[in-house]
């Protein structure tokens, strides 16, 4: 929470691997994932910092990244560790949402060639307390605890099928060490991929009287530059801010006052099937903030429009 600069809260709130709920979940899941034999505690070396104990990993000695100090010894203590080989791809198509036909092969290649076998505790001053299982001074790995927070709030908000929104590179980087943690009870978390918005772009009030649109600003900004990052994973140019603008603008006067039920129905099979298409079909998008407005209201939640 200290990286990130102050700013607005999100209306439903922010959750951390260190928040009541989410340690309580983690404990549970971990127990059962410990039980059914899907994480093992091992007794393994390790190297720790001379000055200030923190393990600084496995393999070769490099400077700690808790006090920055240069020297270390080789130590052996029980770590929670979880063997990828004896369950099957760590990432598939069908961990990710909307696929389409853009299926992140570079993704399933780099979860594929992953450690044998993960870590999963850390000696971090924050996160999920693993002394519940003889772990004493570790904590889960965050790449973990985030998904249990996902799942956590997932749980508080009803929400049966969470999805992640992660960009492509944070994905390569967590996935492997949340797949145990992707699943609990009939919910099964899966991940939106989505790239960079230029926000400073987005938010000048200059583009928006150029273009006469300051109208749909904040349909602009809080609505559809979120779904168009989903579509480009490579991040939105700059440059391309003022043309997916006009588009949102023409299909906002030319949206219907009724959705044609055809088309309707269509674009629902569409954003299913992870289809992102429609979002440069002017018909398709003004269908789409139509259905917006009569299930919320023009400025509503969007909780049951596409």
């Amino acid at each position: 929470m200290a990286k990130y600069a102050p700013g607005p809260t999100p209306a439903c709130g922010l959750r951390t691997d260190t928040d009541h709920q989410v340690v309580r979940l983690a404990w549970e899941m971990t127990r059962g994932l410990l039980a059914d034999g899907t994480l093992t505690v091992r007794d393994l070396p390790v190297r720790l910092c001379t000055r200030c104990g923190h393990m600084t990993g496995a393999g070769t000695a490099g400077d700690c990244r808790s006090c920055g100090h240069g020297s270390s010894r080789v130590a052996r203590r029980s770590l929670l560790v979880f063997d990828r080989t004896a369950h099957g791809p760590v990432l598939g198509r069908d961990d990710v949402h909307a696929a389409g036909a853009k299926a992140p092969s570079h993704l399933f290649t780099i979860a594929h060639h992953v450690p044998r076998l993960l870590v999963l505790s850390r000696t971090r001053s924050h996160g999920v307390d693993l002394a519940p299982f003889g772990l004493e001074g570790m904590v889960l790995d965050p790449r973990a605890g985030l998904h249990v927070a996902v799942l956590a709030a997932a749980g508080e908000f009803g929400a049966g099928r969470p999805v992640m929104t992660v960009t492509e590179n944070a994905a390569a980087d967590v996935a492997a060490y949340g797949a145990p943690f992707r699943r609990h009870g009939p919910m099964r978390l899966r991940y939106l991929l989505h790239g960079k918005i230029p926000y400073e772009t987005a938010a000048s009030d200059r583009l928006y009287e150029v273009h006469r649109a300051q109208a749909v600003k904040d349909l602009f900004t809080d609505w559809y530059l979120p779904l168009c990052a989903a579509r480009e994973r490579a991040g939105i140019s700059a440059v391309r801010i003022p043309a997916l603008l006009k588009l949102l603008r023409r299909a906002h006067l030319a949206r219907p006052t009724t959705p044609p039920g055809d088309l309707l129905t269509d674009l629902r099979h569409r954003v299913a099937a992870g289809d992102m298409r429609w979002m440069t079909d002017v018909r398709a998008l003004g269908c789409a903030l139509s259905d917006r407005e009569d299930t919320s209201g023009p400025t509503g939640p969007t909780r049951g429009a596409p």
